[in-house]
């Protein structure tokens, strides 16, 4: 069960977040103040504190560094005003995992909840390397590389295929590196809608623009003496990437609507699953700009060139998540390993995981077969996936699939761009480039229709 400290010295304040957080099965002490939240903690830590920015007697960086003193792991959220933006952003740079602003969305904070959990949350890894996995000659050099490079304060550009782990590759870069004390913020470059990612990465002030009520750090500055992480750099539009180039090169921002640039100390982590260099000579990519971010290139590997790491994966996995699914599995027999060890993994590591974790839900026994094979999601003794015949051209072909895979999830975009690793918005442009029909979305559990 998850476990949480509310604080806050608004009562009803506290009461709400009590109840929303107890109706999604989670244990919740809360406190009235600063002193009380540190005895609260004492006599019962836990993993994660929700606090508030400004109490009668002490503020929310104070509940943090005493909540750290006891237990370093703990994560903490606060809740501000919007006038103590400010001081959120400080608090960031002094650990804090993040921050939302009042009146609380609650569905917000269980999001931030859960993701920063996730991250902070313990996955076995194989020695001395952080969360990745693996032990195969082309993973020790990686991680030798990684290391050799995080020394240094030179932007990187991490150029690999979608669910290869491109993320905690640069994870690990940040925490090798002497930064590692200070934040590591991820942005989606695909995930922001063209108008909104300038804001985004560099904030804006107050009245910036149309619906602009307060001011907002952008993730140059909530990264600042950190790193920052930008997915997906080869979905940035082309207008944006000018500015990206200025801020590498003078090492200072221009929020939206402010009169002054602003200084920062940032290492630039870019990753991409699309070959920029090719990107540039079709002028869907800046040269400057990806001369800028190539100043030391790293490449992950794709899973089907180092498959001596499969058995190290699906080991690390299903310690990860038997006990979730209620498995008895403590491993796959030897002729499930080599059949899985003979499949390409073409959605690589992610691809892995999903099918461990299916295959620890229909699994039983301590040994996990290959008998479970047909049912898994895989066609590991199929030369060529249904459908592929010669004379087919490749337009074809990526617009079956496109179809194909947007009728599987019942015309979820984000589901389909996930499923074929993607970004939402190549899912998006191809489906306005092939014409494709509208498809009504499945609701989710609360009636939503999902995107």
């Amino acid at each position: 069960m998850n476990q949480v400290l509310v604080v806050d010295d608004e009562a009803a304040m506290r009461a709400a977040l009590e109840a929303n957080f107890r109706r999604q099965g989670w244990k919740v002490t809360t406190a009235g103040g600063t002193s009380e939240a540190l005895e609260r903690f004492r006599q019962a830590p836990c993993p994660l504190v929700v606090t508030d920015m400004r109490m009668p007697d002490g503020d929310g960086l104070r509940v943090m560094q005493g909540v750290r003193e006891l237990a370093p792991d703990t994560a903490v959220i606060f809740l501000t005003a919007f006038a103590n933006v400010p001081e959120a952003v400080h608090a960031m740079r002094e650990g804090a995992c993040d921050y939302l602003v009042k009146p609380i969305i609650f569905e917000h904070l269980k999001e931030a909840a859960a993701r920063v959990l996730d991250s902070r949350r313990p996955v076995n890894p194989a020695p001395g390397n952080g969360d990745f996995v693996g032990s195969s000659p082309a993973t020790r050099r990686l991680m030798e590389r990684a290391r050799q490079v995080a020394r240094t304060d030179a932007d990187i550009l991490l150029e690999a295929e979608s669910g290869t782990g491109k993320e905690l590759l640069a994870r690990l870069v940040h925490r090798s590196s002497p930064r590692s004390q200070r934040p590591f913020v991820a942005v989606n470059c695909a995930g922001f809608p063209d108008t909104l990612l300038e804001s985004e990465l560099f904030g804006h002030v107050r009245g910036a623009f149309t619906g602009a009520m307060a001011s907002k750090a952008g993730k140059f500055e909530l990264a600042h003496t950190g790193t920052l992480l930008l997915d997906e750099i080869g979905e940035m539009p082309l207008s944006l990437q000018p500015k990206l180039l200025r801020v590498l090169q003078e090492r200072e921002i221009d929020r939206l609507g402010d009169t002054k640039p602003l200084p920062i100390d940032v290492r630039v982590i870019a990753t991409t699953n699309r070959p920029l260099a090719a990107m540039v000579s079709e002028g869907r990519f800046r040269a400057d700009l990806f001369f800028r971010l190539n100043v030391i290139p790293l490449s992950l590997p794709p899973l089907r060139e180092r498959r001596e790491d499969i058995p190290d994966l699906i080991s690390h996995f299903i310690r990860k998540y038997a006990s979730a699914s209620r498995s008895q599995a403590v491993g796959f027999s030897p002729e499930l390993l080599d059949r899985l060890k003979a499949y390409d993994w073409p959605g690589n590591v992610r691809e892995l995981e999903n099918f461990v974790r299916r295959a620890l839900v229909l699994g039983s026994g301590p040994v996990v077969g290959s008998e479970l094979l047909p049912g898994a999601g895989l066609q590991i003794d199929e030369s060529a996936p249904a459908g592929i015949a010669p004379g087919l051209t490749l337009r074809e072909l990526e617009r079956s699939l496109l179809e194909k895979t947007l009728d599987a999830t019942g015309g979820n975009r984000t589901r389909a761009a996930d499923m074929l690793g993607v970004s939402l918005r190549t899912v998006r442009n191809k489906i306005r480039e092939f014409g494709l029909p509208p498809r009504s979305p499945v609701p989710d559990s609360t009636g939503r229709r999902l995107a």
